[in-house]
């Protein structure tokens, strides 16, 4: 008597459904404790100081000033005055991507205490 040649194949079908299935399982319970995770994760705080809100309007920066902001497309920003980044961030310069009130004072202030901070 000859084998079925298709029988393996029907073989690894059917291994690969079971496979399927098994991971569902995993995955559904996965996602009851992620979900579980996340109830009590939406609250914030407002106890962030000046550095943690100029590392995050900073990124903004990133594209022109480069990832270290010590220059790319735009000028190395390490050892400039805050009070110049405050006016840069908030008159502009012209014939630049910097344009006028491209930041709030207060935005232009975090972001200048942030880069003072660096080296």
């Amino acid at each position: 008597m000859k084998n079925n040649p298709v029988v393996p194949y029907i073989l690894i079908l059917a291994f690969g459904i079971g496979l399927i299935f098994f991971m569902s399982l995993q995955g559904a319970d996965n996602k009851k404790e992620i979900a579980a995770e996340h109830e009590g994760g939406g609250e914030t705080t407002e106890t962030t100081d000046a550095n943690d809100d100029g590392a995050a309007l900073v990124q903004s920066c990133i594209g022109c000033h480069g990832n270290d902001l010590s220059g790319s497309m735009g000028p190395n920003l390490h050892g400039l005055d805050e009070a110049h980044i405050v006016e840069v961030l908030t008159k502009g310069i012209e014939g630049t991507p910097m344009q006028p009130n491209m930041k709030t004072e207060e935005e232009a202030k975090a972001i200048a205490e942030y880069i003072s901070t660096l080296e």
